[in-house]
Formats: structure tokens, C-alpha cells, sequence
């Protein structure tokens, strides 16, 4: 079993250390540079471009009455929800399209036709299907979830290298054995990109699935600052989805890292 592993997760080679310090100070660099254009925009008085002092006053009121924490908190519950069971799905359905030829023949044209159609583009069918509570809100990030993580799934199985099967079967392994310390190892670094680039789906797909009839979150809050104008109030949102989505995908990454820290990096 160990030596079917080790077989999956050639060449074993280590990552050389890196430079934490040196990248905290680029993301530092860049993140000022930024504010420094943000806010001369701003004073320049650029479309009405609001700076960043007065972004941050505007958080401090929507902390103050709650309303940001309770957007935040609905929208990130729909999130997690459609992204944790499109990858629930996507991860079982993408190993059976790469391990058996049947299952892909079947599922494939399916796969690649929805890939076609944005999820925003469903919304008034799923409107009429589902209704307009939660159950569609979720439906649509799911889908774009999905999506994102079945392809990557499927890609990994296809991609794993002939000759670590091949070897595994010369070391006497059934296929459930070459399946689970062959295949899976090896495609393991597949599944969490897709996973990442399926997270980003869910989040760019917040905003559209919050327009089902929403009462509250980040993407039904900046509907409603657009009506008035209110474009602190839509910053405000938008660095919301940003944080929110940034601190859930270093999560995925430190996993990555952990799960795959025999892959040689760069």
C-alpha cells in the first residue's frame, strides 16, 4: 500500500522554502499603491468616486446598526451552502467519468453543454421551477460551484500518469487498490483547484442569486445602493465579497499545500 502511494506521488520531491517575508511585503506595496490611486481618484472627484476614508466610514455606520454583519452572515450561509454541495457532487461524479469510459459517455455531453450556459442565464427558469426563497439563491451558486470542480475532478483522473497505474499493476494492486492509492492521490491537486475556481464561482454568482427576492446580503445590499447612488455603500459591499472570498480561498490554499506538500512547486 505505502510503496502504491509513493508511486502516486512521484517524483517526491520537496518545495524549496519560500519567502514569506519578501511576499508580505509585495502584497503590502501593492495593496498602498492602490489605496494611493484609489484616493487620488477620489479627490480628483472621478465619476463621483468616493475615497477611501469615506468607504470606511460608511462600514463603520453599517457595523454600527448591524446591517453589514447580518448581509455578510446570510450571504456567506449561501455560499458555503451551494459551494460545499457542488463540490459534495462534483468530486464523485468527476472520478466516474475519469475511471470508467461508460459513465463518461453518459455524463460528459451533459457536463459540457451546462459548461456553456452561464448559471445567471437559469435564474428565471429556476424562479419558476423553485420560487423565490433561499432554495433558489443556493441552487444557482451550486450549479456554478459545481461546474467549476466536476471538470477539474474529471481532468485529474484522466491526467494521472499511465505508468504509475501500470506499475501498480505489476505490484499485483485490484483496481479498488490502484483506484484509492494511485488515482486518487494523484489527482488530489486537481480537485482543490477546482475547488478554488469553483469558490470563485460561488462568489462572482453571489450578486445574481441574491436578485431572487432577497431581504438581506452583500449582493442584495449593493442592489439597493445602485437605485439611490449610493456607491460608498456598494464599495463597501464589493471589499466585503472581496475579504470574504479571499480569507475562504487562502483556506483552501493552505490545504492544498498540506494535502499535495510532496508536489514539487515553483
Amino acid at each position: 500500500m505505502t510503496q502504491l502511494t509513493t508511486l502516486a506521488k512521484s517524483p517526491a520531491v520537496r518545495r524549496a522554502p519560500r519567502r514569506p517575508q519578501r511576499a508580505v511585503a509585495l502584497n503590502l506595496i501593492a495593496v498602498a499603491a492602490g489605496l494611493a490611486v484609489w484616493t487620488l481618484l477620489g479627490v480628483l472627484g472621478v465619476q463621483a468616486l468616493p475615497t477611501p476614508l469615506e468607504v470606511a466610514a460608511k462600514a463603520g455606520e453599517l457595523i454600527a446598526d448591524g446591517t453589514l454583519l447580518g448581509d455578510a452572515l446570510a450571504s456567506l450561509r449561501r455560499v458555503l451552502l451551494g459551494f460545499l454541495l457542488g463540490t459534495l457532487l462534483a468530486v464523485p461524479i468527476g472520478f466516474l467519468m475519469g475511471w470508467y469510459a461508460t459513465a463518461r459517455g453518459l455524463l460528459e455531453p451533459y457536463i459540457q453543454f451546462f459548461r456553456t450556459i452561464p448559471p445567471l442565464a437559469i435564474i428565471p427558469l429556476v424562479i419558476v421551477l423553485l420560487g423565490i426563497g433561499e432554495v433558489p439563491k443556493v441552487f444557482v451558486i451550486f450549479l456554478a460551484a459545481f461546474l467549476s470542480s466536476v471538470v477539474a475532478t474529471f481532468q485529474g483522473v484522466v491526467d494521472v500518469d499511465r505508468t504509475l497505474i501500470n506499475a501498480a499493476r505489476v505490484l499485483g494492486a485490484s483496481d479498488r487498490t490502484i483506484f484509492l492509492k494511485v488515482v486518487v492521490p494523484a489527482s488530489t491537486p486537481f480537485i482543490l483547484v477546482g475547488m478554488r475556481v469553483g469558490l470563485g464561482s460561488a462568489w462572482g454568482t453571489l450578486v445574481a442569486a441574491e436578485l431572487i427576492a432577497a431581504q438581506e446580503g452583500l449582493g442584495f445590499r449593493m442592489q439597493q445602493a445602485q437605485l439611490y447612488y449610493d456607491l460608498s455603500t456598494i464599495f463597501v459591499g464589493l471589499i466585503a465579497i472581496g475579504v470574504l472570498g479571499l480569507l475562504m480561498d487562502r483556506l483552501l490554499l493552505l490545504a492544498e499545500r498540506h494535502l499535495t506538500d510532496w508536489q514539487e512547486r515553483r
